[in-house]
């Protein structure tokens, strides 16, 4: 299996573009990770003005004053034993975060509203914009690195000079599809030029997923892979989709392997060699494509935001021990708002430079009784078994899961969530963990076994309103209503319109339940990260299930619920069920042990319902503390 850590920002670097610690010791744990493989390095803003940069904390070149930081992550990842790569990355419509304006082949208007407008390169600009490539790629050799890799993605300056969306130029640099990849070939003629013989790869889009703007057509995006295969390229990453697009791409709702036909495609068009990311997390499926011939690289990119040393443990044989990459995009969201990297499911992430994140061993052995066996309880288990502790896990079910077990019968990828759980199993397992499953800790129980800690993971309380009605034995809750032992008619409020709510919904309404929300939020799915709540938006669109926010129940009868407005505007539903999936914190046992003298932790829903990101970083930290 070949494979790369595939590139990604990661908003680490400072303000000035000089890299960081922080960034040094971020890449170095991905080079440990690909074992003599490719670790690429996010890609380098070029231009002076900035018109290039896309993110806060992009690292810069366009000065020899760079050199000395970009050598620091060059020597990092040689010390790994792996080989340097470095982007080149102008961010064209997408760029500009201090300037006022971006770049772009012809004045198209943004469809979203947080890029800048588009300034309309002359031929000045590209010839100056293919100078700075050169001179910034000349830079990147005299740091150490042993690749160089262009980056024509998702809207950046390249790809806006592609498509057939973005250049209306009328001039050499516009018109057909050679005319629109003129720059594209400039551009790699003159990096090959001062590179010698290091290796130059190219990102380009095999499928734009511009069709309602009129973006290019599969049949020219293979055309550019072999314009640019004839400039001189010497590998092709296959990449697919614009941010402005309309469609998901990385998103968990997207099967894995869905992509795979995209770069089996160039492989058909180009005798280059073909690399690929784009939901190929599980290491069976990449490995089968290149065993295929429809691959020849694996590349990774959010797999190894969430486990820097995936590559490694495949290697190794440990895929169990694999943190997996839930496909949130939590990641992408903070980029896009200027907030540095972290991930959803990995609380070492970009924490890497700091010891305090590090797992040492414990100067005092303790006795720890951890009540919950979900996502927190399993974090904070295997954390603190590996620093030397003796770990108990007891939970009332008879497997581990917490509420996962339910929650990840959701429809739209929610199975993968429980991926999660399956690895803190495995971690706990190795680490020495003694589980006590189907059994409910009581007072008299954490008194009789006598540890030195309790920590507390039992999970929220699932609870009902107080409006008249809601004791009706129609009224039934979320978790029952996943698991199958709740019945339920064919007219379905939902009381709650956080993630549970939205879930259950998708759930039922795929069973062609007609379906309504009414959440007291005044939007709903609060708790899901921007970049992936609009793809609930969607479905709920096209599942007809209908949301009322900023709204409460104030009675139910057999056959109707009565919502009403903040502003007293009541809400007539016909419905023969109501599911509840409101949470609130589960103190009960706290309250109950709180006098027994031992030192106790609380994790996870229990203290505040939040969500599997929460639950996991709480089970982690306090798995470091104890």
């Amino acid at each position: 299996m070949s494979c790369s850590s595939g590139t990604t920002e990661d908003n680490l670097n400072d303000k000035d573009g000089f890299v960081t610690d922080a960034d040094v010791a971020y890449i170095r744990e991905r080079a440990k990770g690909v074992v003599g493989g490719i670790c690429c390095i996010q890609g380098v803003y070029m231009d002076e003005k900035r018109q290039g940069q896309g993110y806060v904390g992009q690292a810069a070149c366009w000065d020899d004053k760079y050199i000395p930081g970009l050598k620091r992550l060059a020597d990092a990842i040689h010390e790994e034993k792996a080989v340097a790569s470095c982007q080149l990355m102008h961010c064209g419509r997408v760029g500009a975060v201090e300037v006022e304006y971006c770049h772009g082949p012809s004045p198209v208007p943004q469809r979203l509203r947080i890029f800048r407008p588009v300034q309309v390169m002359t031929k000045d600009d590209i010839k100056r914009c293919v100078d700075q490539h050169a001179t910034a790629a000349e830079r990147l050799c005299k740091a150490g690195f042993d690749i160089v890799e262009i980056s024509g993605i998702v809207g950046y300056l390249i790809s806006n000079f592609i498509s057939s969306y973005t250049n209306k130029r009328t001039d050499e640099y516009g018109g057909d599809i050679r005319g629109r990849m003129r720059m594209v070939v400039e551009l790699i003629q003159a990096v090959k030029k001062v590179i010698g013989d290091r290796p130059l790869g190219v990102r380009l889009c095999s499928d734009e997923l511009l069709d309602d703007v009129r973006g290019n057509t599969p049949e020219e995006s293979m055309i550019t892979y072999q314009i640019a295969e004839e400039a001189g390229a010497d590998y092709m990453s296959v990449t697919l989709g614009w941010q402005e697009s309309i469609y998901p791409v990385i998103s968990r709702d997207i099967p894995q392997g869905n992509w795979l036909f995209l770069a089996e495609r160039a492989k058909k068009h180009i005798k280059i060699p073909v690399q690929m990311a784009y939901r190929l997390f599980n290491p069976a499926i990449p490995n089968k494509a290149i065993g295929d011939g429809k691959l020849d690289f694996w590349e990774m990119c959010r797999p190894m935001i969430a486990d820097p040393h995936m590559p490694k443990k495949v290697l190794e044989g440990r895929e169990d021990e694999i943190r997996p990459c839930v496909a949130c995009n939590l990641c992408l969201a903070r980029l896009f708002r200027d907030a540095p990297m972290t991930c959803y499911i990995n609380p070492v992430c970009a924490h890497d430079h700091d010891p305090k994140f590090h797992i040492t061993p414990a100067e005092m052995k303790k006795k720890i009784m951890i009540v919950g066996a979900g996502a927190a309880g399993l974090e904070c288990a295997w954390v603190a078994a590996e620093r030397g502790h003796e770990v108990h896990v007891y939970d009332k079910l008879t497997e581990v899961g917490g509420t996962l077990l339910e929650a990840r019968k959701a429809p739209y990828g929610d199975e993968e969530l429980y991926y999660q759980i399956n690895f803190a199993k495995a971690k706990s397992d190795k680490a020495g963990v003694k589980f006590h499953l189907g059994i409910e800790v009581t007072p008299e129980l954490i008194d009789e076994e006598m540890p030195d800690t309790v920590v507390l993971a039992v999970g929220p309380k699932y609870i009902k309103g107080t409006a008249p009605g809601f004791d009706k034995p129609n009224v039934v809750g979320v978790l029952d209503v996943l698991a199958g032992k709740a019945k339920v008619g064919e007219n379905i409020v939902v009381w709650g319109n956080k993630k549970p709510g939205v879930g259950v919904a998708l759930y039922l309404a795929k069973q062609k339940k007609k379906v309504t929300i009414v959440g007291r939020n005044k939007d709903f799915a609060i708790d899901i990260n921007p970049s992936f709540r609009w793809r609930y938006n969607a479905y709920l669109r096209q599942n007809g299930v209908t949301v009322y926010n900023d709204c409460d129940i104030v009675e139910i009868t057999n056959n109707s619920v009565t919502a009403m407005t903040y502003d007293g505007y009541q809400i007539p539903i016909k419905t023969d069920t109501v599911v509840c999936t409101e949470r609130a914190p589960n103190q009960d046992l706290k309250n109950a042990v709180k006098d027994l003298g031992v030192e106790i932790f609380e994790i996870g829903d229990m203290v505040i319902p939040r969500n599997l990101s929460s639950a996991v970083h709480d089970g982690y930290k306090v798995g470091l503390r104890i």
